[in-house]
């Protein structure tokens, strides 16, 4: 497998796969660059060996033909300001133009074309297409992690017509280091939050994180299903009626190998999901009907940052309560705080999970912990042990 340090970008075309998949508002207007700015380096790197770009990505979920607000020509003028260059436009990303367009490119440039998913065949993995993206350039780089759960024509299938001219960026590298790192050199102790809403999307990951992790943390919404299944009354917080029978298997099977696992003891519970609705923090297990669960109580706080603070790894994902709404962000603040400070004292700490990771930007940390993932399905499907068709394609040979 190329590297990208290591390989001569010199006098050639490489054709970068990118997650540009970024919100715009009604103005087309980037509200979030943070996933343009996570491939700069690579880009950056290529041109400034003597390579051109020829940059490809999706933006949003277009039927298949073009719609004029997932175009990335809303991309262009923040692109050439972030690469300090000016960059073309493709207004297609195969045919006769965008061939010679690309072929057009002198050492330095960067090309970038239209939204991949304005033809039906990136979606369905199509080989022609995929041969047709291939022959724009000589090199292919995939900086793509977000979409490398995807067996799409550009992020599996255009692999095969490169041979031995393919390699991952520096985006790619990093996620996948950071995910390694945990999943097989975790230093001790090393401890995972799991929240979010459902058991049921995190199963798999918490069946093969259990031969790892010391510590196992669940809250948000799925603590609920937990609680039930032992027993307890959770009045009208989110329980998931079918995975009862999950949640008690896995907290035998935590006990089996010795995970310390920890439930919230006390929650925050309202009356409504609003803002001004009526709230009384009570023990998890005693919610009256009519009451919900939305965020997790002080003496949990407290429990969980004592782990959280004498970890040396740990992995986030999912908040902790309807940290959206101020009433119920309490319990979500207070841990992303107290995983900064175990990064301050020398812990490894990824955030995973778009959730999570919307968390950590609410509160201006994703400075303060070590690697903020930008790929939420990819990075569950990799820590639940599976093979990603994406990086399998430049891995696998």
């Amino acid at each position: 497998m190329k590297h990208i340090d290591s390989y001569n970008f010199s006098g050639k075309r490489a054709l970068i796969r990118v997650d540009f998949n970024v919100p715009l508002n009604e103005k087309f207007e980037i509200t979030d660059d943070n996933r343009i700015r996570a491939a700069i380096p690579t880009i950056k790197k290529i041109t400034g060996s003597g390579g051109a770009s020829v940059i490809v990505s999706h933006l949003g979920r277009p039927a298949g033909s073009y719609d004029i607000k997932y175009s990335l020509k809303h991309i262009v003028n923040h692109l050439s300001e972030l690469t300090g260059k000016k960059v073309k436009f493709g207004p297609d990303c195969i045919g006769d133009e965008t061939l010679r367009l690309a072929k057009n490119l002198k050492p330095g440039e960067i090309l970038l074309l239209e939204n991949l998913r304005f033809c039906k065949s990136e979606t369905k993995g199509d080989r022609e297409f995929a041969k047709k993206l291939a022959s724009l350039a000589d090199v292919y780089v995939n900086d793509a992690f977000g979409t490398a759960h995807r067996a799409h024509a550009s992020t599996s299938c255009v692999a095969e017509y490169f041979g031995e001219e393919k390699m991952f960026g520096y985006l790619m590298e990093k996620e996948l280091e950071s995910m390694d790192k945990v999943l097989h050199k975790a230093e001790k102790p090393f401890t995972t939050i799991m929240g979010g809403a459902k058991v049921s999307e995190k199963i798999l990951i918490i069946e093969n994180l259990l031969d790892q992790v010391d510590n196992l943390i669940i809250g948000g919404g799925l603590a609920y299903t937990f609680i039930k299944a032992g027993g307890g009354k959770t009045g009208s917080s989110s329980v998931e009626e079918d995975r009862l029978e999950i949640a008690t298997n896995l907290i035998s099977m935590a006990k089996e190998k010795g995970v310390n696992l920890l439930l919230p003891e006390d929650n925050l519970i309202a009356d409504k999901l609003s803002n001004d609705a009526n709230t009384k923090e009570v023990p998890i297990d005693e919610i009256p009907d009519g009451w919900m669960g939305l965020d997790i109580g002080i003496k949990s706080i407290e429990k969980f940052r004592s782990v959280i603070e004498k970890s040396q790894t740990v992995l986030w994902n999912g908040p902790l309560g309807v940290f959206e709404i101020p009433k119920f962000e309490r319990g979500t603040k207070s841990i992303a705080k107290a995983i900064s400070e175990a990064t301050l004292n020398g812990a490894f700490t990824l955030i995973g999970g778009g959730d999570s990771v919307g968390a950590i930007k609410k509160y201006k940390l994703e400075d303060k912990v070590s690697f903020v993932s930008t790929g939420g399905g990819a990075m569950l499907e990799y820590m639940e042990g599976k093979l990603l068709p994406g990086i399998e394609a430049i891995r696998g040979s």
